[in-house]
C-alpha cells in the first residue's frame, strides 16, 4: 500500500514544526490524528522514520532520505495546482523570500510597496540571513545571494552586478588623513568582516599581483553595520555599491584611493532548486526585481 499526501504532510510538518503537537495545530487536526499518520506511513513503508522519546523526535537515516522525497513531491503537488489557474486571474499565494540582511534593507525594502499594490494577492514572506541557508529545508521560494554560485542544485538568474568601493566618511579623513597609497592603509583603522574572509579581500594590488587581503580593526557581521560604523567616522571600509547609495549621495562617505581601485564587482543572482518548477509568484518577482534594480543600484 503507498502512501498519501496527508501522510506525507504530517511526517513534513512534524519535522518543520518541531513536535507532533506543533503539528497538528499547523494542519487544523488532532494531536492523535497526527500520530495516526505518521504510524500508518512507517507501516507501509516498513522502516521507523522517527526516534521519539519524552523531549524530542528525532529522523532516522531513512527518515532523512525519506524527508527529502517528500519534500520535493508536496512541492511538485503545489506547483502543478498553480499550473493550472488561470494565468488571466490576479496571482495569489504565499512567497517567501530570504536575502542577506543588508540587500534586504537597502535593495528590497524600499521596492517591495510597489510589489505588493501591483500584486495585492500574494502574501510576502521576508527572510534574511548572513549565511546560505538550505532552499528547500526552510520552505524559501527564492534566495539573493551575493558573489558566486557554488551549489549546483540551484537555477540562478543574472540580476546584475553591484561594484565595489573604498569609502570612509569625511570626518575620519579630516581626524587621519587621505590615504594615498595602499601601504598607507596600515596606518588607518580598517573595517571588516568577521565571518567571511573572502569579503576583507580588497579590490586593491599588491605589486606581485595579489589582492590586498584586510586584518580588520574593527570588525561585524553584517554589511548594514560596516555603513553606519563607516559614516559615523569609525575607520575606511569597502562594500558593494547597492549598500552605499544614499551615503555617497550625501557625501557622508567618500571615495578613498579611487586611482588605485582595480574595476571588481558583485554578482548579484536570485535563485531557486534546479529541481523546482518556477513557480508564478517567483517568476513575477525575479522579473520585478530586474526591472527595478539596473538604474537604481546595480550596473555592469
Amino acid at each position: 500500500m503507498k502512501s498519501t499526501l496527508e501522510e506525507q504532510q504530517a511526517f513534513v510538518t512534524v519535522i518543520d514544526s518541531g513536535s507532533i503537537t506543533n503539528a497538528a495545530e499547523r494542519l487544523g487536526i488532532t494531536v492523535s490524528g497526527v500520530s495516526r499518520a505518521l504510524n500508518r506511513l512507517e507501516r507501509k513503508l516498513g522502516t521507523t522514520l522517527l526516534r521519539r522519546t519524552t523531549r524530542r523526535l528525532e529522523l532516522t537515516e531513512e527518515g532523512e532520505t525519506f524527508l527529502g522525497y517528500c519534500r520535493h513531491i508536496l512541492a511538485a503537488v503545489d506547483e502543478a495546482e498553480e499550473a493550472m489557474l488561470d494565468r488571466n486571474s490576479q496571482p495569489q499565494g504565499r512567497l517567501r523570500i530570504n536575502a542577506a540582511p543588508s540587500f534586504m534593507q537597502f535593495v528590497i525594502v524600499p521596492v517591495i510597496g510597489e510589489f505588493r499594490a501591483r500584486y495585492p494577492g500574494i502574501t510576502l514572506a521576508l527572510d534574511t540571513h548572513d549565511r546560505f541557508v538550505d532552499l528547500l529545508e526552510q520552505r524559501v521560494d527564492l534566495a539573493i545571494r551575493i558573489g558566486e554560485l557554488e551549489d549546483s542544485s540551484l537555477h540562478a538568474r543574472l540580476l546584475g552586478y553591484s561594484p565595489l568601493r573604498i569609502l570612509a566618511s569625511p570626518a575620519y579623513l579630516e581626524r587621519h588623513g587621505a590615504p594615498q597609497s595602499i601601504d598607507d592603509l596600515k596606518q588607518h583603522s580598517l573595517l571588516g568582516f568577521n565571518q567571511f574572509d573572502h569579503l576583507n579581500r580588497w579590490p586593491l594590488r599588491h605589486a606581485d599581483g595579489s589582492l590586498l587581503a584586510i586584518t580588520p580593526t574593527l570588525a561585524a557581521s553584517s554589511g548594514s553595520t560596516l555603513v553606519e560604523l563607516a559614516v559615523a567616522g569609525e575607520g575606511i571600509v569597502c562594500l558593494a555599491d547597492f549598500m552605499t547609495t544614499m551615503p555617497r549621495q550625501k557625501s557622508t562617505l567618500i571615495e578613498v584611493l579611487p586611482n588605485h581601485i582595480e574595476l571588481q564587482s558583485q554578482t548579484v543572482n536570485a535563485v531557486y532548486y534546479r529541481q523546482s518548477t518556477l513557480s508564478q509568484r517567483t517568476r513575477l518577482f525575479m522579473d520585478f526585481l530586474a526591472e527595478q534594480l539596473p538604474g537604481t543600484y546595480l550596473q555592469r
